[in-house]
């Protein structure tokens, strides 16, 4: 079965508006899955230079379909291994929520594949 690699990506600057009001980060974070092919996310790295907790959120079609919290100046690895599919059409975003006036910078990681 061929597969194909993909990375949502980058290092990001933000300001927090609130944990309960997450912001997307940029177009490097975005992905929509091509027609004809299934993604399936097969990890999440992040880390954080501020000193807050705050929220990396996977949106899928608009909607928070997973959270991943990063601690103060901390950082996560979260394997997926293959939790759910994501059909053709498909659109996934990441997001950052942060204590309202926290400033800092993320780093982000999530591995995709498409089979």
């Amino acid at each position: 079965m061929h597969s194909t690699p993909r990375f949502l990506q980058g290092v990001f600057a933000f300001e927090g508006k609130g944990l309960d009001q997450p912001l997307p980060l940029g177009g490097a974070l975005s992905l929509v899955v091509p027609d004809g092919v299934v993604a399936q996310a097969v990890y999440f790295r992040g880390g954080n230079s501020a000193g807050e907790l705050v929220c990396v959120v996977l949106m899928r079609d608009g909607k928070p379909m997973r959270y991943f919290p990063i601690g103060a100046k901390g950082d996560v690895h979260v394997p997926l291994r293959v939790v759910e599919d994501l059909d053709s059409g498909t659109s996934v975003e990441l997001w950052l929520a942060a204590p309202d006036g926290v400033t800092g910078t993320v780093v982000i990681d999530l591995g995709l594949v498409e089979v």
